[in-house]
């Protein structure tokens, strides 16, 4: 069995720390991570990463770094290690992408359309039993979760990993992020932006479609994306979007990671009028898992998420907690998530 590798996280910079930045010309952040036994976090100028550039082409670099830039700033650079498998397994994630999408968000009033970005699909390298949508963070982008989920012990597993529309994010005072909605503060108790949720949602729910009829479907996430998956699973509970339209998809698993619950006030009222929801709030799986040391989404936050899930009739929640982790994944994380996916998927690790 194979096990990702360092960890993969992202650190919150403040509109202070980019006009900082801006000031002393530096150019955009470029975070990456080093093979270093100390799994420490480097943040290297744009020079830097040009003359990384340049050793890697010479064969000189280490085959398993991967860096990555913020594509807006103020937004929330990825700070991602190197993974377990190799290069080849890296070349391994589908270079095929269902290429950039638009979607209308169907509220009453003037609909937003939201440019989705490209999506990255890893294959199965067995028997197909299963497909997850997999929902990266703030500012992120959805390559670099790919590269991650490739390397886990999941052959079943196809992964389809959207990119966020790059919006105006008020958590930055404005500044465009790639965000799959608004968002004011990073925890259940802040603004809601229904029509932004409802977009994404149908997002994720349009590529699941696509899925033939007898694979099983699931979503899951890091962060924002966390928050987004647990979004997608109440719409499912409810049977319908925020605005009212029906929601097309049966999930069979929900994963969020250093997340939270979107909606969290106005979601008692919605399930406990359906006996539909209630039968299917009873019957869907949800893993959330949270490190008590993350400091940009805090452990009460993921914490309170599995409370109301589990008071409004969710009642197949998971909630794990990690000491000392922060706003980052690790090996023992992926593992749980692994361990979590093959039960409730019913997945046989077969390569044939």
């Amino acid at each position: 069995m194979r096990r990702c590798g360092s960890v993969l996280g992202a650190t919150l910079h403040t509109v202070a720390e980019f006009r900082l930045a801006h000031k002393s010309k530096r150019g955009p952040f470029h975070a990456r991570t080093t093979p270093a036994a100390t799994g420490k976090f480097k943040r290297e100028t744009g020079e830097d990463l040009e003359e990384e550039k340049k050793k890697k082409k010479a064969g000189n670099a280490h085959p398993w770094v991967i860096s990555g830039v913020a594509s807006q700033l103020p937004s929330l650079p990825v700070q991602f290690g190197s993974f377990g498998g190799g290069e080849g397994a890296l070349r391994a994630v589908s270079e095929m992408s269902y290429g950039s999408s638009s979607i209308t968000s169907g509220a009453k009033t003037t609909a937003r359309t939201f440019e989705y970005g490209r999506t990255h699909v890893v294959r199965p390298k067995g028997r197909h039993l299963a497909t997850v949508v997999w929902l990266h963070g703030l500012g992120d982008h959805g390559a670099s979760w790919s590269q991650l989920l490739e390397t886990l012990p999941l052959p079943n597993i196809k992964w389809i990993c959207p990119t966020a529309p790059t919006r105006p994010v008020a958590v930055f005072g404005g500044f465009p992020s790639n965000a799959w909605f608004d968002v004011g503060d990073l925890s259940e108790n802040g603004p809601e932006d229904i029509e932004g949720m409802d977009a994404s949602a149908a997002h994720i729910a349009n590529l699941l479609s696509a899925e033939p009829a007898d694979i099983k479907l699931g979503v899951g996430g890091f962060s924002m994306g966390a928050a987004t998956a647990l979004y997608s699973a109440t719409c499912c509970a409810y049977g319908k979007y925020g605005n009212g339209k029906l929601y097309p998809v049966n999930l069979s698993a929900v994963v969020g990671l250093s997340g939270w619950l979107p909606c969290a006030r106005s979601l008692k009222n919605k399930l406990e009028v359906s006996q539909d929801a209630a039968r299917r709030t009873s019957s869907l799986p949800i893993l959330l898992c949270h490190g008590k040391g993350d400091d940009v989404v805090l452990y009460k936050h993921g914490e309170k998420s599995s409370q109301v899930l589990k008071s409004v009739g969710f009642e197949n929640v998971t909630f794990k907690t990690y000491n000392g982790l922060g706003h980052y994944t690790i090996p023992g994380e992926m593992d749980d998530v692994c361990k979590f996916l093959i039960t409730t998927l019913g997945l046989d690790g077969s390569y044939s």
